[in-house]
């Protein structure tokens, strides 16, 4: 069988994610097993470092992505082993590699447009012996597109019902959605960012608490919604900006979010907050996404991503729309927090085929491109 994997580092810079996928066309891809690698501490703040930094130190950036690119490579060996399985077994790799920067409308006016992901494809096909492709958003870039998101080829492929309207929506750093119409139907897929999910949450909660993340989102919902602040935060220009749209840390950080404080808010309400403009922007971008492709409802919502597992994110959601079923990803087969990874192992998939990886509607390419170069071993 041709097996694939999909490597993924997310926003939250927790680890590494490897997933094994069994890719053939005339079957969705099946999981066949995962494995996840935790980011050592030293490389997170350095990661983190890179993401924020207006000028970066080409031997930092450098140590940065050969340790990633050998945590990656360790992710993989990890995975193999426990499968019993050799390189010889793996078609290619397919590495997403870490975002630095995403900037789809460039730095500033006037400026080339640029999404930048830290990665070595080379040193990861000489560590794993094994076909690597890599470099998957700038071909879209190229034509015209936002780079971003491409998951939605890929729900689009895995997802998509006979009758009913679904979504899958992303919960990780950003949150990003995807529209799936029925098969019979001749409408588009609709996808795209509809702001922050969790990088926001997560790095209040580090600066207030001890940990990563607010687990379950307890502390988020032991505070109190700040409508002022909410306001605020909501009258960001990327939450009115018309699809096709992406974002990054780029415009959703904490000096962002200081400069709408006034400096006597609880923490924990700010928290709240923050919850509450996720998922207030989400649906918002689940009523403009429907509004384009004219959808009469939405039946289920899939949620998939770190931010599935927030209860209280999840529960705020459930308030803005009542009348969608949301339902966990690993109903059909797909955990919520491999679903990234897996796009990745299918894009690679698609790349050796020669097929397109990106979906135009989405992210705005003059056309469907093949993504991605290929590293041989």
């Amino acid at each position: 069988m041709p097996l694939f994997i999909g490597l993924m580092s997310g926003t939250s810079l927790d680890g590494i994610d490897a997933a094994l996928v069994d890719i053939v066309d005339s079957r969705p891809a099946r999981l066949l097993a995962t494995r996840a690698v935790a980011m050592p501490e030293a490389l997170r703040r350095q990661l983190l470092h890179l993401c924020h930094a207006r000028q970066v130190d080409l031997a930092e950036l450098a140590a940065a992505e050969d340790a990633f690119c050998r945590l990656q490579a360790q992710a993989v060996n990890d995975l193999l082993e426990s499968q019993q399985l050799t390189a010889e077994h793996i078609s290619a790799l397919g590495s997403h590699g870490q975002t630095i920067e995403h900037a789809p409308f460039g730095h500033t006016p006037g400026s080339p447009p640029y999404t930048w992901q830290l990665d070595n494809p080379s040193l990861l096909a000489e560590l794993t012996r094994i076909r690597v492709v890599a470099d998957f958003r700038r071909r879209d870039l190229a034509a015209n597109g936002q780079a971003a998101p491409l998951a939605p080829a890929f729900h689009d492929a895995l997802f998509r019902s006979d009758d009913d309207w679904q979504l899958v929506l992303n919960l990780g750093g950003f949150a990003n959605l995807t529209l799936l119409p029925p098969r019979a139907s001749d409408a588009r897929v609709i996808g795209f960012d509809t702001g922050p999910a969790n990088v926001l949450l997560d790095a209040w909660y580090q600066r207030h608490q001890e940990g990563r993340f607010d687990r379950d989102g307890q502390w988020a919902a032991s505070g109190k919604v700040l409508p002022a602040l909410l306001e605020r935060l909501l009258d960001e220009a990327f939450f009115h900006r018309p699809p096709p749209k992406s974002t990054g840390r780029e415009v959703f950080h904490l000096n962002w979010l200081g400069a709408r404080l006034d400096g006597r808010e609880r923490p924990r309400d700010v928290q709240a907050t923050l919850a509450e403009l996720s998922a207030a922007s989400i649906a918002g971008g689940i009523e403009l996404a429907q509004e384009t492709a004219q959808a009469p409802g939405v039946s289920r919502l899939y949620p998939c991503g770190g931010g599935a597992h927030n209860r209280d994110l999840v529960t705020r959601l459930k308030r803005y729309l009542p009348d969608t079923e949301i339902i966990s990803p690993d109903t059909l087969g797909w955990p919520a927090d491999w679903l990234e990874a897996g796009a990745f192992a299918w894009l690679a998939a698609r790349r050796l085929d020669h097929l397109p990886g990106n979906l135009p509607e989405v992210t705005g390419a003059k056309g469907p491109r093949v993504l991605g170069g290929v590293y041989a071993p």
